[in-house]
Order: structure tokens, then C-alpha cells, then sequence
């Protein structure tokens, strides 16, 4: 019994799909610069014309808490996660015409909801999406944007960012309590998106 609740957890977080044509991809608002790089990628591969990141900085902190992963490369001053995931799609082939802008959203829900209006008001038909986000954060972020877009058919192309996976979460600390973070997330933020 515990075996099939581990199992089924970790399916049920790390949500994942093969890419597939899309209109647009989406990238939750984030410090880490593995989702924009594999939006970026995915961009240049034809899979989509737009790519619109999101986020201005996360609730908790209240402010952009910087750059946390490929520093080396992302050095600029970002007030917002949104002009640090703008820098990242920009220098890994995405031209600056095809990043479209949403920079208030403060947590997932947020990223998606205002997502909606940027794609609303600028008259973008939307049929099947991607989300690049961190794989863990992967469910969340889908059931996030299915409420927002409830017509798009969507495909969740995650990256794993520090080493925790759906086959390893449970070998660390860190991993179990990132993973049961996000299973109390769910559970507690669903009233949000009513």
C-alpha cells in the first residue's frame, strides 16, 4: 500500500508530456533559467510562435529574490521575474517580438489567471499550449492554467532543476518535503480558483 501511494503521488506531481505544436508556451514566473532555456529551445524548434513568461516576484518575498540558477550567463539587474526570463528566452534565440509581457502575478494561480487577460487583449485564439515549468511544480501549474484556459488542450514540458525527480523524490529530505509541499499546495490553494 505505501509503495502504490508513492508511486501514485509522484505520477500524479510530476505531470509530463512530449511536446506537440502549440500557439503559445508559457513559462510560470521563476528565478531559475532551465524553463525559459528549454521554452527557448522548444521555440526554435517550431513547436510555437509566442512564448509568454510570467511573473513579477513571488508573494512570500516580496521582491525578485534573484537569479538562481545560470548566473554566469543572466547578470542583469531584474527587478521582476519576468524581465529575467525575458533576458534568458532573448539570449537563447527568441526574438524579443515573439515575448509577450505579464509582469504583476505574484504566485502560480496569479501567473495564470493574468496570462489569460495579456493573451485575452491582445486577441491571441489559443488551442494548445505548452507550460514549461520546474517538474515538480508541474501539476500545480497545469491545474492552474487548465482553469484559466479551460479550452486548451495542454502540454506540460517540465525541467528538473536541483536533482529531484518522480524516481527519486523519496531518497532526500529535501525531495519529500518538496514534493509533500506541493501535494499541501494543491490541496490548500484549490479555493483560490473558484
Amino acid at each position: 500500500m505505501y509503495e502504490e501511494f508513492i508511486k501514485e503521488t509522484g505520477n500524479f506531481i510530476f505531470a509530463e508530456d512530449r511536446p506537440e505544436r502549440a500557439d503559445i508556451i508559457f513559462v510560470p514566473g521563476n528565478g531559475y533559467s532551465q524553463m525559459a532555456e528549454k521554452a527557448a529551445e522548444l521555440y526554435r524548434e517550431g513547436y510555437a510562435s509566442l512564448v509568454l513568461p510570467s511573473g513579477k516576484y513571488s508573494i512570500s518575498v516580496g521582491k525578485f529574490a534573484g537569479v538562481l540558477s545560470g548566473q554566469k550567463h543572466y547578470n542583469g539587474n531584474y527587478s521582476t521575474e519576468w524581465e529575467f526570463l525575458r533576458d534568458v528566452l532573448i539570449k537563447n534565440g527568441v526574438p524579443e517580438k515573439a515575448v509577450l509581457r505579464e509582469d504583476e502575478a505574484t504566485f502560480t494561480w496569479e501567473n495564470a489567471k493574468l496570462s489569460k487577460k495579456v493573451t485575452d487583449a491582445a486577441g491571441i485564439i489559443i488551442r494548445k499550449a505548452i507550460i514549461c515549468c520546474k517538474n515538480y511544480h508541474a501539476r500545480r501549474a497545469l491545474m492552474y492554467y487548465q482553469r484559466a484556459y479551460p479550452e486548451v488542450e495542454f502540454r506540460v514540458c517540465p525541467c528538473c532543476v536541483d536533482g529531484i525527480t518522480r524516481e527519486n523524490w523519496t531518497e532526500s529530505e529535501k525531495g519529500i518535503k518538496e514534493v509533500l509541499a506541493e501535494v499541501n499546495r494543491i490541496v490548500t490553494q484549490f479555493s483560490l480558483m473558484m
